[in-house]
């Protein structure tokens, strides 16, 4: 492990206990919070008692908050504020929701104990002979000493770890200034409804304060498979996320006759065939790249089995972007859509004419191109069909399937129900999107608030020297979806997106006073995050990041060129 006397020290002298956060990180990471369950719900009320016994808030309980989120039982936001002087703040953030344990298996029982499942994971992968290499880099990693195991622990209970040290750090100073802020919320590894939830309560709640939000760090994990140096990073924005669907509907037929329609599989496979991967659809620009669009669902929508070819198939896919706007990633999926579908109908259309060359009698009828509509024109078809009462109907229909959890399914469904509502037959493909809408965010250096954070984080950057275990590394845009896409953002960009969501929930709507201010991903970094193997990098987390994000901290809050 890293030698603690090399450790960064902070501009006022006063170095962060490694010990304290990595205590600070066990506790937390021992409280189990799987999204959707009851320790979800409990883990606010946990942490708000660990954070009222530090010194600061027994003096000041008025300065930590619980906000109400979402649910039942219901979850909740932490709010901690460390004062100082004047209305400056600066906001940590952080997610305490985890995903399942179930991958654990035998170990399930202490997958959020960390030290006794390091000594059970080492125990149980040295009496192996035939360890995968996967196996064999996480054995030799524990038994380093460098890298904790846990559910939760890197992802992302350390980052709230080193934020509570943080606060810690900032109060013990007489002389700090401005304002240190932690934020706590659940929901990050489904539908961000914590952050969301804050960002609506945060402008009456700043003005209860009587504070101002100049900029955020969010301290969620990276993940590297080698030595660190790409896990060491600050993130300048994070990547945006898009989920959008494709309904192939197309015409049965009889498998001996199968020209006499035609198939919604065939059809389906001519939209994969020009998405799935497709490098020229990565969005790109001078600074970076995001991954092509790739196919998270396929499948025919039959249940039973019959020999007539499928007359619905669905497909749904993962898009990631950073510098389109999200109008012109749908313009393009509707344009690779339509050329897939219409390419695979007139190869269909052509072997039914050399089949019926072959067999010397006609095929079936040709038949036509297929129709494409978005979702905001199915349902505006629907309406029409259905007269009045239809806005009655459809709310009925989306309460009724509320209780699905997978987003996939849900839309599925409705859109399915509408389609037969507005009698739509094939062959047609119906588009819109399945899923949340995460926006992409950049810093922008012509903004005083951005190039403030930006040059306090090169200044501590600078600061680590050169040192090849503890380099900090800037990148453009946090590569995972994560809440960042929320955190200090206004809008949630697009009103093609909200227009064709059919599921209400999942159209992010921010207030009109949400507030605005640039914001960064700087957290520990580790590998294996949602896996039975997922492990913190101990010296970065604990010894390192503390100090950084504390300088950060000071160097941005001393800045008074903003008048606060």
């Amino acid at each position: 492990m890293t030698n603690p006397q090399q450790q960064h020290v902070s501009r006022t002298g006063t170095r962060i206990d490694s010990n304290r956060a990595r205590e600070l990180a066990l506790r937390i990471t021992s409280w189990p919070s799987e999204t959707g369950t009851p320790g979800e719900a409990g883990f606010a009320d946990q942490l708000h008692e660990l954070l009222s016994e530090l010194a600061y808030f027994r003096t000041h309980p008025e300065d930590l908050r619980l906000v109400e989120s979402h649910g039942e039982p219901l979850t909740r936001n932490v709010v901690a504020l460390v004062r100082g002087t004047g209305k400056r703040t600066l906001v940590m953030a952080g997610h305490f929701d985890t995903v399942s344990t179930d991958n654990y298996h035998e170990l399930k029982p202490l997958a959020c104990d960390s030290l006794r499942l390091k000594e059970a994971l080492i125990d149980t992968l040295s009496a192996r002979d035939d360890r995968s290499e996967q196996e064999e880099r996480a054995l030799q990693d524990l038994l380093s000493g460098d890298f904790l195991p846990g559910r939760g622990l890197l992802d992302m209970k350390s980052g709230i770890a080193v934020a509570i040290a943080c606060l810690e750090n900032f109060a013990a100073d007489p002389d700090r200034q401005g304002n240190l802020m932690l934020v706590a919320t659940p929901d990050e590894e489904r539908e961000s409804r914590g952050m969301r939830s804050l960002r609506d309560a945060l402008p009456n709640l700043t003005s209860t304060l009587d504070i101002e939000i100049a900029a955020g760090i969010n301290l969620d994990v990276t993940s590297d498979q080698g030595d660190g140096s790409e896990g060491r990073a600050v993130y300048a924005g994070t990547i945006g996320k898009l989920l959008p669907f494709a309904l192939v509907i197309g015409c049965s037929s009889h498998a001996s006759y199968p020209f006499e329609g035609v198939s919604a599989q065939a059809m389906a496979a001519g939209i994969l065939a020009r998405l799935e991967g497709n490098a020229s659809l990565a969005d790109r620009d001078e600074n970076d790249i995001s991954p092509p669009p790739i196919c998270l669902e396929a499948k025919d929508l039959r249940d039973g089995y019959e020999v007539t070819t499928p007359e619905r198939f669905w497909i749904a896919f993962n898009w990631l972007y950073h510098a389109m706007p999200a109008d012109d990633l749908f313009t393009r999926f509707r344009q690779e859509v339509l050329t897939g579908a219409t390419e695979a109908v007139d190869r269909f259309a052509s072997q039914s004419a050399e089949y019926g060359r072959l067999a010397g009698r006609s095929a079936g009828a040709t038949p036509g191109r297929p129709r494409l509509l978005t979702f905001k024109e199915l349902r505006a078809l629907a309406k029409q069909v259905r007269g009045e009462g239809f806005d009655a109907l459809y709310a009925a229909q989306e309460t009724s399937l509320g209780a699905i959890d997978n987003p996939l399914v849900f839309t599925r469904q409705l859109t399915e129900w509408l389609v037969g509502i507005a009698r739509l037959s094939g062959p047609a493909i119906v588009i819109g999107f399945a899923g949340l809408h995460y926006p992409s965010s950049h810093l922008r250096l012509d903004e005083p608030n951005d190039r403030a954070l930006h040059q306090a984080i090169e200044k501590a950057r600078v600061g680590l020297g050169n040192d090849p275990d503890r380099s900090l590394v800037w990148k453009p845009h946090f590569q995972g979806i994560s809440d960042m896409s929320f955190l200090g953002l206004t809008a949630s960009g697009s009103q093609v997106v909200s227009d064709n969501t059919p599921i209400s929930r999942l159209i992010d709507r921010p207030p009109e006073n949400a507030l605005r201010f640039p914001a960064v991903n700087l957290g520990p970094w580790g590998r294996e995050f949602h896996q039975k193997f997922e492990r913190v990098h101990e010296p970065y987390a604990f010894e390192v990041l503390p100090d950084l994000v504390s300088e950060i901290a000071r160097t941005f809050l001393a800045d008074n060129s903003q008048g606060n």
